[in-house]
């Protein structure tokens, strides 16, 4: 190992002990023996066979033999342990710029965070802010910095690669050097996380589409140009493909690129059992082309009425297509209201007015206010007398606004014997309850799906909020077995909550399909912590076209009286 390496590792111990909390001088010896490492004018590999790294100013006894071991063996047992003791994602926040190990420790300590995408979300839901030595400003600069350091990651958020997508596309647009140019892909499909982008265009003379598309001005990097395919990644850390076919081929182009690839080797079978060659470039006869001016005319041809790109996973969208029986799937535009609202009175950023105000805009006819119960002390989650404040404040605008109803519910925590917050007392005076789990993740399989059952028991319970307790690219979702959560709740009549926030996206949408199929209800949720968040509702709408669902299936599709039916028979 040379000096630099080993000046490394030396670093990383005094970083590691800070973030443990350790004597700061125990941390600085560290630092201070790497600074003499790589000042070091000798050979630090004869200076450990020769044993003289000891007499060196700096390099006390203790540090001489981790260093001795690590030059001899390339590992040093002291550093492993020390990072096995903490957990990854502590370490990987150090990457945040103006994220040191003291906010660090603080942040694991208070909030049990221990990843830099649970620390993206908190940030989101305004958790920093009241923490000792943070606030707004802070919580703001460590925001911009996990988007500086997700630049460089491998994944992405559904919303983060289609919003570069769509400006990329309408850049494209407007040079007019494609007769046309599409979003293609996982993009196309609406998976929650992506790798890439991929651009289709249809053109007559594809280099200057390519010369356009190389010439962006948020390309940081081309990887490969060529005729047919060029590579680039993007200054946000997105690798783009664009693809240039011609006009006659666009069709089967943008039904093959949309993939996903289980869905085209199934229609490939289909097309063979037909005896048709299917492939990006067409649908052939022996050798004759089978000519589709679009992509509907591709899937009629092969006997399928048209399946929507959310559905092209291969799980059973080509037999119900052949059948005549795929889904009318739910639109943006069927959503008639909202549930999971949250406002000042705990973690939101916006007031109740300026909630109720905003979802008035979206043309909204109800909102359902849903703030953290009291157990929820990180969330400033409500006293009873702060509910009996927003129950009154509710009230006066409900007789100020006629175009829109205000139902009082409660974001209640499940707590680990899977009891509600509050008693039941203040339980039967909302309209609705979400119930949701925000502690005590590591339970078993059997505890974690009893605890969230006897909330569905629950009498009060009205929807199961983020069922699995996931966040994308940063916490797996806890042990539970959720089939049998998704029984429970079609048997008691118990509605799941598709909560749209990008960073949940929960219930998955391959469960969603199977809810659906067990005539469990789900509700389409943004969990706004601000106005801004209302705009999620979005991408909860892709989940559910994903996970098949129709207008019927989803509450938010009803009118206000039949939520009042609803509710009522809670």
């Amino acid at each position: 190992m040379d000096k630099k390496e080993i000046a490394n590792v030396l670093n990383n111990i005094g970083l590691l002990l800070e973030l443990k909390g350790e004597n700061p001088f125990k941390s600085r010896a560290y630092y201070n023996a790497a600074r003499t490492i790589e000042l070091l004018d000798e050979d630090i590999e004869i200076l450990v066979k020769e044993d003289r790294l000891k007499d060196i100013k700096g390099i006390g006894e203790a540090i001489n033999k981790k260093i001795t071991e690590l030059v001899l063996t390339g590992k040093m047992k002291y550093y492993e342990d020390l990072k096995a003791s903490i957990p990854e994602g502590l370490v990987e926040m150090l990457k945040i710029p103006g994220l040191g190990p003291k906010k660090i420790k603080t942040i694991y300590e208070k909030l049990n965070i221990t990843t830099i995408r649970e620390l993206e979300y908190a940030c989101i839901e305004n958790r920093l802010i009241d923490l000792a030595g943070f606030g707004e400003k802070t919580q703001k600069k460590i925001l911009e910095g996990i988007q500086f350091v997700k630049q460089f990651s491998g994944q992405h958020l559904y919303p983060e690669a289609y919003t570069e997508a769509l400006k990329l596309k309408e850049y494209l647009d407007m040079t007019k050097t494609a007769l046309v140019t599409e979003i293609a892909g996982s993009l196309r499909r609406k998976k929650e996380i992506v790798k890439d982008i991929d651009i289709l265009a249809a053109a007559s003379d594809s280099s200057k589409v390519m010369e356009a598309f190389v010439n962006y001005q948020d390309v940081r990097e081309v990887i490969a140009k060529g005729d047919t395919k060029t590579s680039v990644t993007l200054k946000s850390g997105i690798n783009t493909d664009l693809r240039v076919v011609t006009e006659k081929e666009f069709p089967y182009a943008l039904h093959h690129f949309t993939g996903s690839k289980e869905h085209n080797t199934a229609m490939r079978h289909k097309a063979k059992q037909m005896g048709i060659k299917m492939n990006e470039y067409g649908l052939f006869k022996g050798d004759k082309l089978i000519e589709c001016k679009s992509e509907e005319e591709v899937f009629n041809k092969l006997g399928l009425l048209y399946i929507p790109p959310e559905l092209r996973e291969n799980m059973g969208e080509i037999e119900a297509a052949e059948k005549g029986e795929l889904p009318k799937l739910i639109e943006e535009k069927d959503i008639k209201g909202v549930f999971h609202v949250h406002t000042t009175y705990s973690d939101g950023t916006n007031t109740l007015v300026e909630m109720v105000e905003a979802a008035r805009k979206f043309g909204y006819k109800y909102i359902g206010i849903t703030d953290h119960s009291k157990s929820a002390f990180y969330a400033g989650g409500l006293k009873e007398e702060d509910l009996v404040r927003q129950w009154e404040e509710i009230e006066e605008l409900s007789k100020k606004y006629n175009d829109i109803v205000i139902f009082k519910g409660i974001e209640s925590d499940i707590l680990p014997d899977g009891s509600l917050d509050y008693e039941e007392e203040i339980l039967k005076q909302f309209d609705f309850v979400i119930a949701s789990i925000h502690s005590n993740f590591r339970m078993s399989k059997e505890d974690m799906t009893k605890r969230i059952i006897k909330a569905i028991e629950n009498k009060y319970t009205t929807i199961i909020g983020h069922v699995t307790g996931r966040l994308l690219l940063a916490r797996d979702s806890y042990e539970i077995d959720i089939y049998e959560v998704i029984e429970a709740a079609g048997h008691y009549g118990k509605i799941i909550e598709i909560n749209a926030t990008p960073y949940r996206l929960d219930l998955d949408w391959r469960y969603v399909k199977h809810a659906k199929e067990k005539g469990v209800k789900l509700a389409i949720c943004p969990d706004a912590h601000g106005v801004e968040g209302l705009n999620d509702i979005k991408y909860g709408v892709g989940i559910a076209r994903k996970g098949w669902l129709e207008a019927k299936d989803v509450i938010n599709t009803y009118e206000v009286h039949e939520i009042y039916k609803l509710f009522q028979l809670k």
